[in-house]
């Protein structure tokens, strides 16, 4: 009984090393903001306003990926996006649609479920919009769009030096590089990665234990 026990104890302690570095140099948990109607509705339906995720730290951000970065309006807040652009690209936006340097975003097969409902940031009224899965530098994730609705209109930008361009994964309601600019790319720092678990808790099991492309 005494072995098992000191066993115990050193693999908890373990555990908790690990976990310890880990969350001082790689990892933190995080829960994403839900007191901003235009933040919540533009991360739909990869993400949710009040989930708890993890982000990721040890490497600067990728194209592609979905990153947290400080707001360029003001530095007390934070601005979620997926890096669609770098230094030197040209995008064209059109409603869902994403070129980058000419070269049009791949659009793949729909996703399970086809649909889901996002609150509308203007009106607070429900609304169902369509999913389909978008590849961008090899990171295949979920678009929202909503037929009839091409907002905001045709965009064409160039991104400069050190900076990235944000794009939100709503495409009908965004909140991205196109509300407030490119950003610095040295005030991106995290990667969200995986979904702990949804605002209502770990009985909500559509929001949890979920990796995040």
């Amino acid at each position: 009984m005494g072995k098992l026990l000191r066993l115990l104890f050193w693999t908890a302690l373990l555990l908790g090393v690990v976990v310890g570095v880990a969350r001082l140099f790689a990892i933190r948990w995080w829960q994403v903001p839900d007191d901003d109607p235009r933040l919540a509705a533009s991360i739909t339906p990869t993400l949710r306003g009040g989930d708890w995720v993890l982000l990721w730290r040890a490497t600067p951000p990728r194209y592609g990926g979905l990153v947290v970065c400080t707001d360029p309006e003001d530095d007390s807040g934070v601005v979620i996006g997926r890096i669609v652009g770098e230094g030197g690209d040209l995008l064209a936006i059109d409603g869902a649609r994403v070129r980058v340097n000419g070269r049009e975003a791949e659009t793949e097969t729909v996703c399970s479920p086809p649909t889901f409902r996002v609150a509308n940031p203007s009106t607070g009224g429900e609304v169902e919009q369509h999913c389909s899965q978008e590849a961008m530098g090899g990171v295949l994730h979920r678009r929202g769009e909503l037929d009839g609705l091409r907002q905001p209109l045709q965009t064409v930008r160039s991104v400069g030096d050190g900076r990235v361009f944000l794009l939100s994964d709503n495409r009908a309601y965004s909140y991205d590089s196109r509300n407030y600019g490119s950003v610095e790319r040295s005030t991106c720092q995290e990667s969200v990665f995986f979904r702990l678990v949804g605002k209502e808790g770990f009985m909500d099991s559509e929001g949890r234990l979920e990796y995040v492309p």
